[in-house]
């Protein structure tokens, strides 16, 4: 994998040496797996991803994604369990392996959005039944809707998510009929439990993406990350209004400031992108660091660079921790 703009103070991801003697490695956009055999290891990179395409490293970016995600899973674990079993490193969880669902779970409050699949993007090209969903005339861009919609997608292995409606997940057989009200309900649940949390720490949780898999024992089980910059659009809540009123952008704390400056520089995700700037790469970080101890109500302690190092003694560390456990079984 080829990634644009390298920074040296960022983490592009483990090498194979990492891995050997723990298992297999795979190498994702964002994360490199690790398979145990019945757990994984995700260890979140610094890479970051936009238009299904890798445009360059943000520092810090794999250990707040992971950090929060942990904080989150334990938030939300009385509505629905995780994957999550340990965070031995900052950039890196311990997950149980389970079935995914073929489909990503997109909750949204407002018309808004930049990519193929945005609201917005639809809206303002005419279309007015999107997602199964019809919407009125006359609305603007970042619009608050009636009420939190589920706007599933397919999982696409190259190219662009394509969207789906609940009636085609279930008629189409992405996901029986029973299993799909658990997951819309699950899902309406997280979103209200992120939006009054996020409400709460000053700011608006406007959409984000939930992965669900199927656990030990047939059990639905929250899976990747939840409620983090990359995966939701997360607005700051003081300044929307009066921002709205002077017509611009809400203040983003999340990957669509990266977005946004592409779409400024005229790039809509056909073709190649350019590299990300380190000027908007230390934006987005910024961003995403205050996003962080803001919901959390805690510093980000960075851990330190280069990270391989760290990484590869807290999972040789797990590795033999758990070797100790079974033996003595």
């Amino acid at each position: 994998m080829t990634v644009s703009a390298p920074n040296r103070s960022a983490f592009p991801g483990i090498s194979s040496g990492v891995a050997a003697g723990l298992g297999p490695l795979r190498r994702g956009k964002v994360r490199d797996v690790i398979d145990l055999g019945d757990r994984l290891a995700l260890v979140a990179t610094d890479r970051l991803s936009a238009f299904d395409r890798v445009l360059g490293l943000v520092p810090h970016r794999g250990q707040i994604l992971n950090q929060l995600s942990a904080w989150w899973f334990e938030l939300l674990g009385d509505i629905v369990p995780s994957h999550i079993v340990a965070v031995p490193d900052p950039n890196v969880s311990i997950v149980s392996k389970c079935e995914p669902l073929p489909v990503e779970v997109v909750v949204r409050s407002r018309l808004t959005g930049t990519t193929s699949t945005s609201l917005w993007t639809m809206y303002e090209s005419g279309a007015r039944r999107m997602y199964g969903i019809d919407f009125g005339d006359g609305m603007v861009k970042n619009d608050p809707l009636p009420r939190p919609v589920i706007t599933p997608t397919t999982k696409a292995h190259s190219g662009h998510d394509q969207p789906l409606s609940e009636a085609a997940v279930v008629s189409e057989g992405w996901v029986d009929g029973e299993r799909w009200e658990e997951v819309r309900s699950v899902a309406l649940a997280l979103f209200e439990r992120g939006r009054r949390t996020a409400e709460e720490a000053g700011l608006v949780l406007v959409d984000t993406k939930y992965e669900f898999g199927i656990g030990s024992g047939g059990r639905l089980t929250l899976i990747d990350e939840v409620h983090t910059p990359d995966s939701s659009r997360l607005w700051r809540l003081a300044t929307l209004e009066s921002r709205r009123d002077a017509g611009l952008e809400p203040e983003n704390l999340d990957k669509e400031i990266v977005r946004l400056a592409y779409a400024a520089g005229g790039y809509r995700g056909e073709g190649a992108p350019g590299p990300l700037s380190p000027a908007l790469a230390a934006e987005t970080a910024a961003a995403y660091r205050q996003a962080f101890e803001a919901l959390t109500g805690a510093p980000l302690r960075p851990a330190r660079y280069p990270a391989e190092p760290r990484i590869a003694a807290a999972l040789r560390a797990a590795a033999h921790t758990r070797r100790a456990v079974e033996g003595a079984r």
